[in-house]
């Protein structure tokens, strides 16, 4: 699947927004990527994920034994790219400001982990959800995501997997270009400002 077929099911799924966006990063946007709008059509979701599995299969020589993500955006995503590897998938939670396992949850030492987000931007999520694979004896051999709006410039200290990289400029409040001061900032993800 090209970078242009995963931009066409977004748009399709009136995924991919333009105006004035926040992240949960705090910085600023001119588009943004509602990724529950893609994944909510099960036949989307299995197609996304069959090609980023088929990437993921070709990067990795050895087996993977579990996929984790950082909820709220890796859960579904997380739980199809399991499927899709015939894997059990987990995933963190945020509690007091930490990603943390619950549900009973658990990583088994040494298990070979692939880390699953929807959107990769800073990075900050998904090191945070490497941070909390080693914490529980897991060992991270990769991640995936379905877009990396980073453009690639995002370090997560693996290698990162993405159906499509788009080079999305993102700005601090304080710095915003004149036609995105113009118009209202919507805050659309389902985390608070850090």
């Amino acid at each position: 699947m090209t970078g242009d077929e995963v931009l066409d099911e977004f748009r399709a799924a009136g995924a991919l927004l333009e105006g004035h966006f926040i992240l949960s990063s705090g910085l600023h946007s001119s588009r943004y990527l509602q990724c529950a709008r893609v994944l909510m059509d099960p036949a989307r979701a299995a197609r996304l994920c069959a090609a980023l599995a088929g990437q993921v299969r070709a990067m990795i020589a050895a087996p993977i034994d579990l996929v984790a993500s950082p909820a709220m955006g890796g859960v579904i995503v997380g739980y199809e790219m399991a499927r899709q590897l015939g894997v059990p998938a987990v995933f963190f939670e945020r509690v007091d400001g930490s990603l943390t396992l619950r549900r009973g949850f658990t990583i088994p030492g040494g298990a070979r982990v692939l880390m699953v987000e929807d959107i990769v931007t800073t990075g900050l999520s998904s090191r945070e959800c490497i941070a909390g694979i080693a914490g529980e004896g897991g060992v991270t051999v990769a991640a995936a995501c379905l877009i990396d709006r980073s453009g690639g410039k995002a370090d997560i200290g693996v290698p990162l997997a993405a159906l499509a990289r788009l080079d999305i400029p993102t700005y601090a409040a304080d710095r915003l270009p004149p036609e995105l001061a113009a118009i209202a900032a919507v805050k659309p993800g389902s985390r608070g400002l850090r």
